[in-house]
């Protein structure tokens, strides 16, 4: 919409419609059975992390299966997957803003939530691996009588830094873009709690030119701001690996290598949360062919990417004449977890390729099962990039096998059933599709027509 249209129910038909059929995903007064359902099994599941997390504090982190020499378990291996699927909503959201590409208006809602809430998952298991979470606050530089202060070169404080900055500079860029969806909102309801609930949220929104010039540039800000921290934050995450002497981590490869992985996790994501929204609230006409195939190849874009990353951990492995790295190579190939390694392989770089042709790119289905593939591929790197490293170092009388508990399990399922509750419920409160930037795409399709 152009800055000096207010927004009204009273606009063009078409614009009428957007603004009624989103808002009514929100103003419905009956829950379709389909999200009671889904929101039922997330629920089961999140219950389970909370109740793990419960008898982590009451015993302690020997109810995992960490000890000498894997240290690192499920616990960062699930943290660093997180913060990668945090990053492709600001990879739709900021930089295709900031690249005028304008079909990125009906699915970048939804992937700004998916990051708050990733980023959210993300920030619990730091802080639950620290072995004594009550004093997780000692990572911050706070005044103290006792004049302890972090140790700022340590890469696990860098992390605080970055991520907290991350959620913070996401979460402002969400809820401004979902100012005028909020008074829109807002003007269609018909209960009062409803009225003023989202009165509040959106900030007397009232739609006038000065408004609209005002969060255009704001939004605008926003996202030059956001753009750097998809590289800065992973790259931050990966130096706590690559400041390690273990072989397998102590490389230059590990920041590109690490943002590369997190925008292939993340876009995963948004096709995996995409395809059944789109189906089941018939949404074919907001999220079109035309998204899903523009992901889809961003996805084999980044399946490329990765596959030349693997290729240049070996090829560095052998060049450097390492015999620690060239050891490594082998273990992770041949050794116990070598059937981890290679679903890794087959998940990130050989299945992707099949979105190579378009036919594939057309169906749905195929590309939703292809993206639950990546994710499941991403977290298996993570888990191969952490423990596989760990548990055969330099000295062979020191190596050891990881094996998780059923309380490693238990979180990890656990935190994709909070992620996906909380997913479920934005759709049910919030504008799910931007209706401001959708209305102002129809405007600028009606005016080239």
């Amino acid at each position: 919409m152009a800055a000096d249209q207010p927004a009204s129910p009273q606009t063009s038909t078409p614009y009428a419609r957007i603004d009624d059929r989103i808002s009514s995903f929100v103003l419905r007064r009956s829950t379709p059975r389909g999200w009671l359902i889904g929101f039922g099994i997330a629920f089961m599941l999140s219950l389970g992390l909370f109740g793990a997390i419960a008898y982590l504090f009451y015993t302690g982190v020997g109810i995992w299966g960490i000890n000498i020499p894997v240290g690192w378990g499920f616990a960062i291996t699930n943290f660093v997957w997180w913060v990668g699927i945090g990053h492709a909503g600001t990879l739709i959201s900021a930089i295709l803003l900031l690249f005028r590409q304008h079909w990125r208006t009906s699915i970048n809602r939804f992937a700004e939530a998916m990051t708050l809430f990733a980023v959210a998952m993300a920030g619990l298991f730091p802080i639950l691996h620290l072995g004594r979470p009550q004093y997780f606050y000692w990572l911050m530089p706070y005044p103290n009588t006792e004049s302890m202060w972090p140790q700022f070169r340590s890469p696990l404080v860098w992390d605080l830094f970055a991520v907290l900055t991350y959620a913070l500079v996401s979460l402002i860029f969400w809820f401004v873009g979902l100012v005028p969806d909020l008074a829109a909102v807002r003007d269609r309801a018909k209960s009062r709690f409803a009225q003023i609930v989202f009165g509040f949220l959106a900030l007397g929104w009232r739609g006038s030119a000065r408004h609209w010039q005002r969060y255009h540039q704001v939004y605008f800000w926003l996202a030059a701001l956001a753009t750097p921290l998809v590289i800065s934050v992973h790259s931050i995450v990966a130096l706590d690996f690559a400041y390690g002497i273990i072989p397998g981590w102590h490389g230059t490869l590990m920041p590109p290598y690490f943002v590369i992985g997190a925008l292939l996790s993340g876009l995963a994501m948004v096709l995996t949360i995409a395809i059944p929204l789109r189906k089941f609230y018939h949404l074919e006409d907001l999220i079109t062919d035309r998204h899903l195939d523009n992901i889809a190849k961003f996805i084999l874009a980044m399946s490329l990417l990765i596959t030349l990353s693997y290729a240049t951990e070996i090829f560095m492995a052998w060049y450097s004449g390492n015999q620690f790295e060239e050891f490594l190579v082998q273990n992770r190939a041949l050794g116990p977890y070598a059937p981890l390694y290679w679903l890794m392989i087959s998940c990130n770089a050989i299945m992707p390729l099949a979105l190579i042709f378009k036919r594939v790119r057309q169906r749905p289905l195929f590309l939703f099962i292809i993206a639950l593939l990546v994710n499941v591929g991403m977290w298996t790197e993570r888990f191969v990039i952490v423990v596989v490293s760990l548990s055969a170092d330099f000295l062979p009388s020191s190596w050891g096998i990881f094996v998780p508990t059923v309380w490693d399990i238990v979180m990890l399922f656990g935190s994709v059933g909070l992620f996906a509750a909380l997913i479920f419920l934005f759709i049910r409160f919030l504008p799910v599709i931007s209706i401001s930037e959708v209305q102002e795409e129809a405007a600028q399709s009606a005016e080239g027509a």
